[in-house]
C-alpha cells in the first residue's frame, strides 16, 4: 500500500469530570506533538462526564494541527442541530473537525428522550444514514460566497445563496436552509464505526473514515475489501474512503516480551474489542506490517490506561516508525482532511466547472 499509515487515538478518560477540560487538553497535545492524524473522544446519552463535542470545542483552542472527532449520538438528537453543532467545531478548530457517528439501542436511554421502547433493530443506523445525508445537505446549504457583508448597503446575505434542505425521512424531517453558514473547508470529516453488518451500509455511503475493529489481518482484509466494493455500488470513490483498524492497547509490559496472543502473536479477541498488550517497540512493527501488506489504511488506538498508553504510543512507538521513515514528522497542512489526503467534497449547487478551495491557514 502506497503512502504512510494514519494513527488516530482516543481521549476517553472514564471517571474524569474536569470542567476546565484540563486533562483532555493534556493528552491532545501530547497527541498533537506525535504528528497523529486526530484524536477521537467518546460520548454518549448515559456516559458521566463532561459532553464530548464541547470538550474538543475547548481543545482546539489549545491546539493548533491536530484532528478533533467527538462522538455525536445521532439516535433521539434533533438531526437539524447535529450538522450545525458539528461546523461550530470546524470554524473554531479551522477545519480540524470530525464527527463520529453514533447510534443508541438503549431501552433506559431512550425513554430519557420521551420514546417509551428503543427503536427496533436496524432502525436507529437506517436514520443515522439520514442524518447523515441530511448533514451534507445542510452544509452545502450555503455556498461559499453567501456572506457578503456589503456595509455599504447593510446587507450581510446574498438571498440567492442560502439552499433549502427539506428532508423527511424516519427521523424527524428537516427543512433548510440551515443558521450555520457553510464551514469554511467544506464538509467536517464523517467517522463511523462500521465493525457490526447494520453500520457497514452508512459507513460506506457516507463516511470519510470507517474504524473496524478486528483481531486478524485477513479479517480487516476482508472489511476493508467489502467496504471499498460497497463504497463504490453507493457511487462513490473508493479511494475516498480510509479503513482504519480500531485496537485497544495495553503498553503497561513497556519493553518485557508479549504474550503469546498479543505483541508479536498479534491483537486478541476480548469482551472490549481487540486488544493489543505488548511493548511500544512491538506495537511498531505491527502498525508497518499490517499496512505494508495492504490490510489498512492505519489505526485507531484506544489506550487502556489513557496517560501511560498515550505517552508511551507517542515517545515509542511513533517515534520509532518516524525514525524509519514510516509516518509523518510534521503536518503538511492544517487541516484534518489534508492529514488524511481527503478532498474537499465538491459542492452540491456550486456552478458545473468550479473548483472547490482547499487547505487553509494555521
Amino acid at each position: 500500500m502506497s503512502g504512510l499509515p494514519h494513527v488516530a487515538a482516543a481521549l476517553d478518560l472514564p471517571g474524569v469530570l474536569d470542567a476546565d477540560a484540563g486533562a483532555y487538553v493534556e493528552l491532545a497535545r501530547l497527541a498533537e506533538r506525535g504528528g497523529l492524524d486526530f484524536v477521537t473522544l467518546d460520548d454518549s446519552f448515559a456516559r458521566p462526564g463532561p459532553d464530548a463535542l464541547g470538550v474538543l470545542c475547548r481543545v482546539a483552542s489549545a491546539t493548533r494541527r491536530i484532528g478533533l472527532v467527538p462522538t455525536v449520538t445521532t439516535t433521539h438528537t434533533e438531526p437539524f442541530r447535529v450538522p450545525a453543532a458539528v461546523a461550530t467545531l470546524d470554524r473554531v478548530s479551522r477545519g480540524r473537525a470530525g464527527w463520529r457517528a453514533d447510534v443508541s439501542g438503549a431501552e433506559g436511554e431512550a425513554r430519557l428522550f420521551g420514546r417509551r421502547h428503543a427503536a427496533p433493530t436496524g432502525t436507529p443506523w437506517q436514520e443515522d444514514g439520514e442524518v447523515a445525508d441530511v448533514a451534507a445537505r445542510l452544509w452545502d446549504g450555503w455556498e461559499d460566497d453567501a456572506e457578503i457583508r456589503d456595509v455599504a448597503d447593510g446587507r450581510s446575505l446574498d438571498r440567492d445563496r442560502p439552499h433549502r434542505a427539506d428532508v423527511t425521512g424516519t427521523a424527524v424531517p428537516v427543512r433548510g436552509p440551515s443558521t450555520a453558514p457553510l464551514p469554511p473547508r467544506g464538509h467536517p470529516v464523517r467517522v463511523a464505526d462500521a465493525t457490526d453488518g447494520p453500520a457497514r451500509a452508512v459507513a460506506a455511503r457516507y463516511a470519510d473514515v470507517a474504524l473496524v475493529r478486528v483481531a486478524a489481518p485477513a479479517q480487516a482484509a476482508g472489511v476493508r475489501d467489502e467496504l471499498r466494493e460497497r463504497a463504490r455500488a453507493s457511487g462513490r470513490n473508493p479511494d475516498a474512503l480510509r479503513v482504519l483498524v480500531s485496537l485497544l492497547v495495553d503498553l503497561g509490559d513497556g519493553e518485557h516480551a508479549a504474550e503469546p496472543g498479543h505483541g508479536g502473536g498479534g491483537p486478541r479477541p476480548t469482551g472490549r474489542g481487540p486488544l493489543y498488550r505488548g511493548g511500544p517497540v512491538d506495537l511498531a512493527e505491527l502498525v508497518a506490517a499490517w499496512h505494508a501488506d495492504g490490510v489498512t489504511d492505519g489505526f485507531h488506538l484506544v489506550p487502556v490506561e489513557p496517560r501511560r498508553d498515550l505517552e508511551r504510543l507517542v515517545n515509542g512507538t511513533v517515534a520509532l516508525l518516524q525514525h524509519r521513515g514510516l509516518f509523518r514528522t510534521f503536518y503538511p497542512g492544517s487541516t484534518l482532511r489534508e492529514h488524511l489526503g481527503l478532498p474537499r467534497p465538491a459542492h452540491r449547487y456550486a456552478a458545473p466547472g468550479a473548483t472547490a478551495v482547499t487547505g487553509g491557514t494555521s
